[in-house]
């Protein structure tokens, strides 16, 4: 496959970087946020540092790492992550559930620089999230690649089987991995569901019969964790809008607030748990199965594996509690951990103030549903 068939979706090229460098370097609002993470520091000296970093892995380990670093101090209680059921000399598609818009592939790589591994992975990402061109160039340099998301029918076809062939592309002649979310878009409520559309997509390239295409992307489930979502309060006020009122559709700078939140915000501590590499699994499936039955069983299978991965915390155990006004969870937290909760959940909740109709109880409702349901999900699986 020649790769300039994937020009208008694929992350640069290493030839590509030193003009990117340039091109970001000149760009006022790209200086603001240099001038805003690197304080003092001249932007010619930022400059010489990008232009030494020969590949996007460079790039990433140069500046995204410390980055990361420096933010998980800052934001959050710690991370930790366990790769132990998978090989990571191999590649994989890992398939996660999606709570952050930047940082759930954006840490998936610092836990795979930190267990060794000798490669990140190519992020998909959605094009309504690229609208200003040198957010866009960050995100290619960054290692991502676009998932067209708003065009026509016959043009989504296209589109689709294109995204297609370029994650075979990446496994198989790049030598990458790949990160894509189970669903588009975050679960608003934490109900975390794999979009069998996403694995029908991955079918229409490769090679071989469905369950031959799925497998050549070596389908890793990986559960991502986070104890406290800093933009769960921002979700809860979606859904009232989306309630309240008809047609309401998010802003253009919706998306940029989430980031930002979701980012800068504190997240307690936070896990990333890989299942086994799903190949063996789909071989176990009968040969015999409608293409409908096939999907349904593999997104099922996902589903109960993330499901099961899912690192609880105090947070979803209370939240459960809470929701169903008993307290029949109380052995998995301290009357310290609840009070910590209910007080962190009002907090939350405060921030909420530009609604004209503020509905406190379906608020608190949509929240303790974000910390719940995974807790809802694992126990019907374990």
């Amino acid at each position: 496959m020649d790769i300039h068939q994937f020009d208008a979706i694929r992350p640069f090229e290493p030839t590509e970087l030193p003009e990117v460098f340039d091109r970001l370097l000149q760009n006022e609002q790209f200086l603001q946020v240099l001038a805003y993470l690197y304080p003092g520091v001249p932007k010619e000296a930022i400059g010489m540092k990008m232009h030494q970093c020969r590949t996007n892995l460079d790039f990433q380990k140069a500046f995204c790492y410390d980055f990361l670093k420096n933010l998980l101090a800052k934001a959050s209680l710690g991370i930790s992550s366990d790769f132990s059921r998978i090989d990571l000399k191999k590649r994989h598609t890992f398939v996660s559930n999606h709570r952050d818009i930047v940082l759930d592939s954006a840490l998936l790589h610092f836990e795979l620089i930190d267990a060794g591994s000798n490669t990140t992975t190519e992020i998909a990402i959605g094009d309504n999230l690229l609208k200003l061109p040198w957010v866009k160039d960050i995100v290619r340099l960054n290692k991502s690649f676009i998932v067209e998301r708003s065009l026509p029918m016959r043009q989504m076809l296209m589109a689709s089987k294109r995204l297609s062939d370029y994650m075979h592309f990446v496994i198989a002649e790049k030598n990458d991995n790949i990160w894509i979310a189970q669903r588009e878009g975050r679960a608003k409520n934490s109900d975390d569901r794999t979009q069998e559309a996403i694995l029908k997509m991955m079918t229409m390239g490769g090679e071989g019969n469905i369950a031959e295409r799925l497998k050549a992307l070596h389908i890793v489930p990986l559960a991502i964790s986070y104890e406290f979502d800093p933009c769960d309060w921002l979700k809860a006020r979606e859904m009232q809008l989306r309630r309240d009122v008809a047609n309401w559709k998010k802003g253009p700078m919706d998306d940029v607030i989430s980031m930002k939140t979701g980012i800068m915000g504190y997240k307690g501590h936070i896990h990333y748990q890989c299942a086994p590499c799903i190949d063996e699994w789909i071989d176990s499936l009968p040969a015999d199965m409608s293409k409908n039955d096939f999907y349904a069983a593999v997104a099922k299978h996902i589903d109960h594996e993330i499901w099961r991965g899912y690192h609880l915390y105090p947070s979803n155990y209370v939240a459960l509690d809470l929701l169903h006004g008993n307290n029949n969870m109380a052995s998995h937290y301290t009357e310290a951990d609840r009070m910590a909760f209910e007080k962190y959940l009002e907090g939350q909740l405060a921030k909420i103030n530009d609604l004209p109709n503020t509905d406190t109880a379906f608020l608190r409702e949509r929240m303790l549903e974000m910390y719940a349901n995974p807790a809802i999900n694992q126990m019907s699986v374990i």
